[in-house]
């Protein structure tokens, strides 16, 4: 670390490098930049403030921060030991969503600012959600496999009328949500010609496809149903038993939003049952997905990704400029864009 400037901690890992918020910081402000790594994944996913054990990554953090002002990090653990350790830090940034790993609380009332960088990861989302909707539409991982590991032409099977896809064009699709990510899949879709349907009662003013104002008619117009809603207590279990039964016979489901958003029983009983064909997933109620879960005995009529959505090169990018740009505005004392405390 050098000598001069606002003494800022870039606590990176293997996504959001350090060096790309060092990069982003020398943008933006004149800081002292002391760079670490922590490791991944990192734990816990949920709300920092139910941790009640020490853990190496806070130890980590306590070391690194010393004297820092300010903390840029993706999953560092900021919890009350480390914010009663760390009694000169002012501003702590999240590069994600929302700043899950950080005790707001705790962050209140010991002084600290936090932010955090929406919006990241929106286009990668969106796209990958298409991509996981064409694989289910289409078979593709499924043709993929039969052919590279298992040396089979047996997928030339879905070359026929009854095991062939569906297409996107003139396919009624349903959104539930319509946000950042939501709004990019429409018009995704609608270039394909897809006949899109938007449940969100959140949202006001034009969308791209068919607004509709009850989840349950979104559900039976729909032979593809995916899904785009936070999770808030509200949302949890949003398509369960009931909400599938609505669906049209064959329909296909797909969730690249949150795990908890669906009923996975219930999916998985439709699936085994016939009367959904296909599910597409990168988000699970557990993560990582148990080895005992349902849905892997289902694998001829699901695509199964690791939590992938928001991964790509850009979104690292992104949120290290993100965060850099709020720590900028603190230094030059201008108002913050992403604040919750």
């Amino acid at each position: 670390m050098s000598s001069s400037g606002v003494r800022v901690v870039a606590a990176g890992d293997h996504f959001v490098l350090p060096s790309l918020i060092t990069a982003a910081l020398a943008r933006e402000a004149d800081c002292a930049v002391r760079e670490l790594t922590l490791g991944w994944p990192l734990e816990p996913f949920g709300p920092v403030a139910e941790v009640n054990e020490a853990s190496d990554a806070e130890d980590e953090l306590i070391a690194a921060l010393d004297d820092a002002e300010v903390l840029v990090t993706q999953m560092g653990p900021v919890t009350e030991r480390v914010l009663a350790a760390c009694p000169r830090l002012r501003l702590v940034v999240v590069c994600r969503g929302g700043p899950v790993n950080v005790n707001l609380e705790a962050a209140a009332r010991h002084g600290v600012r936090v932010c955090f960088a929406p919006g990241r990861n929106a286009a990668a989302t969106a796209e990958f959600t298409v991509g996981l909707l064409l694989a289910a539409l289409r078979r593709i991982p499924h043709a993929h496999d039969l052919l590279a590991r298992q040396g089979s032409w047996a997928g030339a099977s879905y070359y026929t009328y009854a095991h062939s896809g569906l297409e996107l064009e003139d396919l009624p699709v349903g959104l539930v949500g319509y946000g950042a990510v939501g709004s990019r899949v429409a018009r995704v879709l609608c270039a394909f010609g897809a006949r899109v349907s938007v449940y969100d009662p959140y949202v006001r003013g034009e969308v791209h496809g068919l607004r509709v104002s009850a989840l349950d008619e979104l559900l039976r117009r729909s032979a593809v149903v995916t899904l785009h809603a936070r999770l808030t207590a509200e949302t949890r279990g949003l398509l369960g038993a009931r909400e599938l039964a609505l669906l049209p016979p064959g329909a296909v489901v797909v969730n690249a939003a949150r795990g908890p958003l669906l009923d996975e029983d219930a999916l998985c009983d439709a699936l085994a049952e016939g009367r959904l064909s296909a599910a597409a997933l990168d988000t699970f109620a557990r993560e990582p997905l148990p080895p005992d879960s349902r849905l892997r005995a289902l694998s001829d009529r699901v695509v199964l990704t690791p939590h992938l959505g928001g991964a790509s090169r850009a979104v690292a990018e992104k949120a290290a400029r993100i965060a850099a740009a709020e720590v900028g505005r603190w230094v030059r004392g201008e108002p913050l864009a992403h604040c919750l405390t």
